[in-house]
């Protein structure tokens, strides 16, 4: 066990990012295919293929998740993705061709590093050739590489750096695993040992202001601007689930979300999480999704602690 969400067997991560323009894509291929699910909480999501994951809609599988950054425009890198299983023969069979299922969403990372560098099909494609079942690079990679941490006081001021992260938990042959890309708006909190560890500076940014406390003691109503943040994150399991139990597992696993990250959900965050089950053992669903929020919780934590400064934002180990 790596404590990454490749000890799922079937389950490969590959990333690819341009660190001079602050911004990539993650990509967590299945490719005998997996049962999917999603969850939405966001107030801005950027999504692609979500509205197939829905358990009343006729598709069964997804062959890849792709999390990326770009904002809309990083959705394109799905399309190189897609070309890279199609030529694997991997997809529902339509008679001349395969079609791969592969949800995808965005964060917004545009005001990070350069705008006019996104995500695109051929980084996409790059992703897939990076990928393996034993990927446990963490922080300034992939989805995470252009992510940054609190814009309560807006770009000008106090951001620390997100990035990506990913952990995994065994009980008997169950395993459950996750990985996300931290671009949220809220503070970051280790919910083990109460500390707060990212999230808008202060003035002099030397340390954390705290989110809670800007929003109940100034008396001028906060007013977000245009969407800037989200949380994306992928949980994956050996369990046999359905699509609506897939899809129970995701909701399950936002709270992962709401434990480490304070405010969560808010109308400039997409956050958006998806569920893979592999269907290797049968398993209580409410045991797994359970342990995939406190699995995406630590997933949270390590991403921020693994992120390193970039482009003049301060990592949480700087401060």
């Amino acid at each position: 066990m790596n404590d990454t969400i490749t000890d799922v067997s079937g389950i490969e991560v590959g990333h690819a990012q341009d660190l001079q323009a602050g911004t990539g894509c993650t990509v967590i291929l299945c490719r005998n295919g997996a049962t999917p699910g999603i969850s939405v909480h966001g107030g801005a999501p950027a999504t692609r293929e979500s509205d197939s994951l829905r358990p009343e809609n006729v598709v069964t599988e997804a062959h890849a998740v792709v999390l990326t950054g770009g904002s809309a425009y990083g959705l394109d890198s799905a399309g190189g993705v897609m070309r890279y299983l199609e030529e694997q023969g991997i997809g529902y069979d339509i008679g001349p061709t395969r079609v791969p299922i592969v949800p995808t969403a965005a964060l917004n990372d545009l005001a990070f590093g350069d705008h006019r560098v996104r995500p695109d099909a051929a980084m996409g494609y790059q992703a897939c050739l990076n990928a393996s079942g034993s990927n446990t690079e963490q922080g300034n990679v992939g989805a995470g590489t252009g992510a940054a941490i609190g814009r309560l006081e807006g770009n000008a001021r106090g951001m620390v750096k997100g990035g990506l992260g990913t952990a995994s938990f065994s009980i008997g042959k169950l395993i459950v695993g996750a990985i996300v890309a931290v671009n949220c708006n809220g503070d970051v909190m280790d919910p083990e040992t109460g500390e707060t560890l990212a999230g808008t500076l202060n003035p002099e940014r030397t340390s954390v202001a705290g989110a809670m406390r800007l929003l109940t003691t100034r008396n001028e109503q906060y007013k977000e601007g245009f969407p800037s943040n989200t949380t994306l994150g992928v949980v994956a399991t050996n369990a046999v689930l359905d699509k609506s139990l897939a899809t129970r597992v995701a909701m399950m696993a936002q709270d992962g979300y709401a434990r480490s990250i304070i405010p969560i959900h808010t109308l400039g965050d997409g956050d958006v999480t998806f569920c893979l089950a592999t269907g290797e053992l049968r398993a209580d669903p409410i045991r797994v999704g359970a342990i995939a929020a406190w699995v995406m919780a630590r997933a949270v934590v390590k991403a921020v602690r693994a992120a390193e400064s970039l482009h003049g934002v301060p990592a949480c180990r700087d401060l």
